[in-house]
């Protein structure tokens, strides 16, 4: 049984930032060891109780794609032994969790393609037949494979907020038309190869988002996770084509357990409010969603 890792504590090295699943250190000036947790947040608050080994899940998958994609765009990894970098006591909260980087300048947009009609897409596209401002053929259902993926990037929020859904022009006028072309370009290549090769494996990726930074030459590289559960929508090819017909999302290999068991949870009779403390979450939504993970790796890494 893996060690559960809610919060790390890594105290031999400066701690940079924490985000919604990931602990990020300095190592030196020009690395960074990046330690996924077992944290989840589920309507942008995280959960008390941690998934016990979702960190370890989203590491080993992160890296099966950057191995298997790194034709395509060069990514953050080093290749240096991220238990290296802390002290022996500090190794079980960093062993087959973490990966040490390169330190880069992040691009202040969230690269996001949509091969499929979901979510805030789906929404946008009911009221104005477009996703971030990509006009879409009409009579498009919930969950309809799209003619051809499309980007349709996003601004960062804060922790705790939401991305902000804009458009191409939008994108290039804050980090410039020439990047934002190449991003488009190569999250578009980086989309079709995953999900053509995610297909063979009896999985639909629907959408995804990724992340890049410029080194100190200032070449694009792929960083941060890279086709996670957390990061994108996984879909069962198996259940698609019946979901489709009942006109809903098919369910993903990601933490929709918890999602469910919140909307249902009644606190001193009523409904959660969606705001933090989150409820204690029960042993058998953690196992699931646990579960949940631990397949979509094992189907993809097959």
């Amino acid at each position: 049984m893996s060690l559960a890792v809610h919060t790390s504590s890594i105290t031999s090295l400066p701690l940079l930032a924490r985000g919604k699943v990931r602990d990020n250190y300095a190592v030196g000036e020009d690395r960074i060891l990046m330690v996924a947790s077992d944290r989840l947040s589920a309507f942008d608050v995280i959960m008390g109780d941690p998934i016990t080994g979702k960190g370890i899940l989203l590491t080993q998958m992160a890296l099966f794609w950057f191995g298997k994609l790194g034709h395509i765009c060069p990514n953050h990894l080093t290749g240096d032994a991220p238990l290296g970098a802390v002290t022996d006591a500090e190794k079980p909260q960093v062993k087959d969790r973490s990966m040490l980087v390169k330190r880069l300048k992040p691009v202040m947009i969230e690269a996001v393609v949509r091969g499929y009609l979901a979510g805030s897409g789906w929404a946008e596209y009911q009221a104005t037949q477009s996703v971030c401002g990509v006009k879409l053929p009409a009579g498009l259902q919930n969950a309809s494979r799209l003619p051809e993926p499309i980007f349709t990037p996003a601004a960062k929020a804060a922790v705790g907020e939401h991305d902000e859904n804009i458009s191409f022009e939008a994108a290039a006028g804050m980090i410039g038309v020439q990047l934002a072309m190449k991003i488009r370009a190569l999250s578009l290549a980086l989309y079709k190869e995953a999900a053509d090769f995610a297909l063979t494996k009896g999985i639909i990726i629907a959408d995804t988002k990724f992340e890049f930074g410029l080194d100190d030459q200032g070449e694009l590289v792929l960083m941060d996770e890279v086709l996670t559960p957390d990061s994108s929508r996984f879909w069962p090819l198996d259940t698609y084509e019946a979901a489709f017909l009942a006109g809903k999302n098919p369910p993903s290999y990601d933490k929709q357990f918890v999602r469910d068991w919140l909307e249902s949870v009644q606190i001193d009779g009523r409904p959660w409010n969606k705001q933090a403390p989150a409820p204690k979450l029960p042993v058998d939504v953690i196992e699931k969603t646990a579960a949940k993970y631990r397949e979509a790796l094992q189907r993809l890494t097959a």
